[in-house]
């Protein structure tokens, strides 16, 4: 049985999406503060950059929530009895598995639905499942989910999950309106699964951003090349050192590459000469953390409610299972 792939929108090295990322990425440099948006991190080397990072020893946050996956899935799967799993930005499909075994186990298991921005590491991680279980239907969606969940087409007996703390990604206030249009793509009783970075010392979300090995910063400063190479730019990533810090007001780890010295750099697809002087800085991400109670504040009116939270015994990270409401 293939694989069958849609395109929710087209690859970035196509005509149409080459201009709306020239427009977002003109769009954040020429605002203050400067910005990128963290979605280009993701072209084939800064996808395999972050598969890394999850490996290592300083980064809590992959090997926490496995742990929580591996003792609830059974538990889980058996209380809300879904038929399709909808993995929403797939990576290399390691976590899903767990929940896959688990269907399987339960004679729940229909079909799997993958949704990446990334086509390539979508295929990549579509294939390894069909070598995992040639039975299982799957389906892949290329596109952006943080704006595409249209492309799912109708819900029911689905769990959607949301893994790694990637929630952590939207802006705080844009919470709501994701979890809106994800509820629409599915059906009253469906479920959906979200890995969610807790609120800790900032010792310790500070070193998980700062690896020693360097891993982080190469997957920051990846983010320049990936536009050099769709949009024609020339900027130089060794010119910029990486930097991650907790801002405790936002309650958010902020990533952002700060020139080590005067940069000029011209984007061409964006028709934009950049020039920053040393020690400028260019925000690429935020990873917002959160409790229970403020989790809670951005899920009401949503179309969810929290049906459980599940913690590790260190209280620092939670799965939290949703349930679609009428």
């Amino acid at each position: 049985m293939p694989v069958a792939i849609r395109l929710a929108e087209p690859s970035w090295d196509a005509p149409d999406s080459r201009v709306r990322m020239a427009a977002e990425v003109r769009a954040g440099l020429l605002g203050r503060p400067r910005t990128l948006p963290s979605k280009y991190f993701y072209d084939d080397r800064g996808s395999e950059l972050f598969e890394a990072i999850t490996r290592l020893p300083e980064y809590y946050q992959t090997r926490t929530e496995e742990r929580l996956l591996a003792a609830l899935a059974d538990p889980l799967i058996a209380r809300i009895r879904p038929h399709e799993l909808v993995e929403l930005g797939s990576g290399a499909g390691r976590k899903v598995r767990l929940l896959l075994a688990a269907m399987r186990r339960a004679g729940r298991l229909r079909r799997l639905t993958l949704f990446d921005i990334n086509e390539s590491f979508l295929r990549h991680a579509a294939s390894r499942i069909r070598a995992w279980d040639p039975a299982v239907a799957v389906r892949g969606v290329v596109g952006d989910f943080a704006l595409g969940l249209e492309a799912l087409g109708p819900g029911g007996g689905r769990l959607a999950i949301l893994f790694g703390g990637t929630i952590g990604n939207f802006h705080p206030g844009d919470v709501p309106a994701f979890l809106k249009r994800l509820a629409a793509q599915l059906e009253s009783g469906d479920h959906f699964l979200i890995g969610v970075d807790l609120v800790k010392d900032p010792a310790r979300l500070e070193t998980a951003y700062n690896d020693s090995a360097g891993v982080t910063a190469e997957f920051n400063r990846n983010i320049l090349r990936h536009i050099n190479r769709v949009l024609g730019g020339d900027f130089d990533p060794d010119a910029f050192a990486h930097v991650a810090f907790w801002d405790a007001k936002h309650r958010w780890i902020e990533m952002r590459l700060r020139a080590t010295e005067p940069v000029t750099a011209h984007i061409a697809a964006a028709r934009l000469d950049v020039r920053l002087a040393a020690g400028e800085e260019i925000r690429t991400e935020i990873s917002c953390k959160y409790t229970r109670r403020s989790f809670g504040a951005r899920v009401r009116g949503t179309g969810f409610a929290i049906d459980r939270w599940f913690t590790d015994p260190e209280n620092l990270f939670a799965l939290a299972l949703l349930r679609r409401t009428t």
